[in-house]
């Protein structure tokens, strides 16, 4: 080995060092960058030679260390159940948004709500059942009811307008996740293409994981580790993106609400439209679509129906002022239309009775054509309030399900944002940068680069004394 092999390992170790120092700064200067992962020079020995040249000296000590690779510090295990829990996470908040919004469609408890106008139409019913021959308490009857029956109406739109709402935002969230596979698609060609030209690809690697974390969030995707530093990133057993290649994804089924049951939207792929399942925000919404506001309006329906049975019933069974047997309270249309209950719902429920003399507060006919003062069937109304399987009842077991339904879901989102914040951290305990570890590998490079600086010196006098003394005699 050469004389001068030495000044080889001494320059090896200052450009290392000073990579080193390079590197720190470049994570010191991103420490708050969002998605960056800090780096680290990876420092290797160069052995020596194995076979050395002809008339050289070998002393097999070696040949100084090597600092080419960057790497990024990523735990890939870590990194996959940020994505799991990210999509569990958006799943959870839909759903909690979902059955948030619908609370507040329903407006209960309150002065406002469906509840609050069945209790003053019961209560001006009892009104009648004390006056039954005051047009003014008869008047209360119908207005109340009016009331009522447009409070189900507007309850009944806003569950529709919230699923209207939902559906559109899907059409958004779709193109957004094309968007999103087709970037990841081109950092992975750039990617390749940097990596077989050996150059660094570090940073598009932190950008690409990050738009990764997107998809999980919005559709629950997951990415697998592919050739030459690329990303396949899958949807439920479907390949989104494979190498520099993405599928795009469209929505398709009903656009409206009363389509949900027979024709309920779904994600398919753009090409072949292939079904695919999947999670995060789009497959909270779409649980939304076609379980849980199909359901409340399904029960809200129900309860416009037992509303309409139960009063039509027992008004059947009176007399109104001039001793008609009563006439149906509610149907599915106004007159002269038939009445048909297997069409009622909460959106068309109608008050078929206008005229206050039409109202059958009486259980018996009234004798020589007066009004009978009789109050049996208004009293019997009245106490439909408490009547089993009543709409009163049932509407009470429909809110009481929905609080519950609703407190569940927060409760689950709290604990599924904890699980999702610690993994978070520990992500972040691996791949973050740490301003005092940095701190310490400066002064460790800084030392180093020192030290092999006065290596350097140290062998120039060597050299020195061997190229300018060695021989000289008597000096």
């Amino acid at each position: 080995m050469s004389t001068f092999s030495g000044l080889n390992t001494a320059t090896t170790a200052l450009w290392a060092q000073q990579r080193g120092l390079d590197v720190t700064g470049q994570n010191i200067a991103n420490v708050n960058t969002v998605g960056y992962s800090r780096q680290r020079a990876e420092l290797q020995s160069v052995g020596g030679n194995a076979v050395p040249a002809i008339y050289a000296v070998s002393n097999q000590i070696g040949q100084g260390v090597d600092a080419d690779t960057v790497i990024r510090i990523r735990d890939a295990f870590l990194e996959g159940r940020g994505q799991v829990e990210s999509a569990a996470t958006a799943s959870l908040t839909v759903r909690d948004d979902t059955l948030s919004q619908i609370e507040q469609a329903f407006r209960e408890p309150g002065e406002t709500g469906i509840q609050a106008k069945l209790t003053s139409v019961f209560t001006a019913w009892g009104d009648v059942a004390n006056h039954p021959l005051e047009d003014g308490a008869r008047t209360a009857v119908l207005q109340k009811t009016a009331t009522l029956v447009a409070e189900l109406h507007t309850t009944s739109a806003n569950l529709d307008k919230q699923w209207g709402q939902t559906r559109d935002s899907l059409d958004v969230l779709a193109q957004d996740v094309n968007a999103t596979a087709t970037s990841i698609a081109e950092l992975n060609t750039a990617i390749k293409r940097a990596t077989q030209q050996g150059l660094s690809v570090n940073e598009l690697a932190d950008k690409r994981d990050g738009l990764v974390m997107e998809l999980a969030t919005a559709i629950g995707a997951t990415s697998s580790p592919g050739s030459d530093g690329q990303v396949n990133v899958v949807v439920a057993g479907a390949t989104l993106v494979s190498g520099d290649s993405a599928v795009g994804l469209r929505v398709i089924g009903a656009i409206g609400a009363d389509g949900a049951q027979t024709d309920p939207p779904r994600f398919v792929t753009v090409t072949g439209g292939t079904a695919v399942a999947v999670g995060g925000t789009a497959g909270g919404k779409l649980q939304a679509l076609t379980e849980t506001i199909p359901r409340y309006q399904g029960e809200l329906d129900a309860v416009a129906v037992t509303l309409a049975e139960q009063f039509n019933t027992a008004h059947a069974l009176g007399y109104d002022k001039a001793g008609n047997p009563g006439k149906p309270v509610f149907g599915d249309a106004a007159p002269p239309a038939p009445v048909d209950l297997t069409k009622v719902t909460a959106a068309n429920l109608t008050l078929r009775i206008t005229d206050t003399a039409e109202l059958a507060a009486a259980s018996v006919a009234p004798i020589g054509g007066r009004a009978s003062a009789d109050n049996g069937a208004a009293t019997a109304i009245g106490k439909l309030q408490s009547a089993p399987g009543g709409a009163a009842v049932a509407y009470r077991k429909l809110i009481v399900a929905l609080g519950v339904e609703a407190s569940v879901a927060t409760s689950n989102l709290k604990t599924q944002t904890v699980v999702a914040a610690q993994v978070d951290a520990s992500r972040e305990s691996v791949s973050g940068v740490s301003i005092d570890e940095e701190m310490t590998n400066m002064l460790q490079f800084q030392h180093a680069y020192s030290a092999a600086a006065r290596m350097i010196t140290a062998i120039d006098e060597t050299l020195d004394v061997l190229i300018n003394r060695t021989g000289r005699v008597g000096l």
